[in-house]
């Protein structure tokens, strides 16, 4: 599938390189109640690349978000995802005893995967000596936006309004958050507040530099805010200098969870070749391998004659 804004944007992150992808790597995690499992993800040949952490939905797991992540390994990433504990894989219900902790240990995984580099990079064969730890940036979906965005800054408040702890990762100097959720309060219907004790999220401490991609036909059923919710982490937070609403996009964004997914109710691979390469030239930016790549695909994306979202920045 190729649009003129897609032509445009291949003219800037480039063709893509063979990928080697190996999964399960099982990482050390004690105390956890099943294993850890990651997968990994990175161009064939190259070195000194950058890291790219990726946390998945509600549900999902290692294997799901593939039109994301192998396109950011064909580009010259190294990716990493963890199965989180709330995958449908694990079968851990609102009522299992681990559920009220599944957020942190969401967190917890990000935290073990860059201190288990090692071990990661002994998993794919000739991969050793290969990944620049000092740029990394952290991701993730929904949920995973949610849990991305604690590393990067973003903390909780409790019932009484008090600002948690500092959850965040200094290893981590850039972010994308795709359909992160928003504030909380009077707006959460009482399920998200009965269940989500977490999603109450303060974004003036997120000062690392972050992309939120955002639907404006995303709907969420846990508030009862309209679609600009999803936007809250580029409204609230200092970090946070730019903002891709793109335009009939529910919350699977026309489809970056996988291909032919059921639960992608706005199925539109326009719209998802599009964030590939936006959200690659903004990691190329972020993570220092091309200063020119973001602020040519903003000038790409604002310049189509027939755009299929908006680019706000500051």
């Amino acid at each position: 599938m190729t649009s003129s804004i897609v032509y445009a944007l291949d003219g800037i992150v480039g063709t893509g390189a063979p990928v080697i992808s190996v999964a399960p790597v099982e990482l050390s995690a004690p105390g956890r109640p099943v294993p850890l499992n990651v997968r990994v993800s990175a161009p064939a040949t190259g070195t000194n690349l950058p890291v790219v952490l990726f946390s998945h939905g509600n549900g999902w797991n290692l294997d799901g978000y593939a039109p994301l992540t192998a396109f950011w390994a064909s580009r010259g990433f190294v990716v990493i995802q963890p199965t989180h504990l709330d995958s449908r894989r694990n079968g851990f219900g609102f009522d299992h005893p681990f559920f009220p902790t599944i957020w942190t240990e969401r967190i917890a995984d990000l935290t073990r995967i860059l201190d288990q580099l090692d071990t990661i990079e002994a998993a794919l064969p000739g991969f050793a000596g290969r990944i620049d730890r000092t740029r990394v940036a952290a991701t993730g979906h929904s949920w995973g936006g949610h849990t991305a965005q604690s590393l990067l800054g973003a903390r909780i408040v409790d019932e009484a309004g008090h600002v948690g702890e500092d959850m965040s990762d200094s290893r981590v100097s850039a972010g994308i958050l795709f359909a992160a959720t928003g504030l909380g309060g009077d707006d959460l219907h009482p399920f998200a507040q009965a269940n989500f004790p977490f999603m109450r999220p303060s974004f003036q401490e997120m000062a690392t530099p972050t992309l939120v991609i955002a639907g404006d036909h995303d709907q969420s059923a846990m508030s009862s805010r309209g679609p600009d919710w999803f936007t809250d982490a580029y409204t609230y937070s200092p970090g946070a200098t730019d903002l891709l609403t793109f335009y009939g996009a529910e919350h699977a964004l026309g489809g970056i969870v996988g291909y032919e997914v059921a639960e992608t109710t706005d199925e539109n691979p326009e719209r998802v070749a599009v964030i590939q390469r936006m959200s690659t030239a903004y990691l190329r930016t972020a993570l220092h391998v091309d200063a020119s790549s973001w602020p040519a695909a903003r000038a790409a994306f604002s310049d189509s004659l027939d755009p299929i979202g908006r680019l706000d920045s500051r």
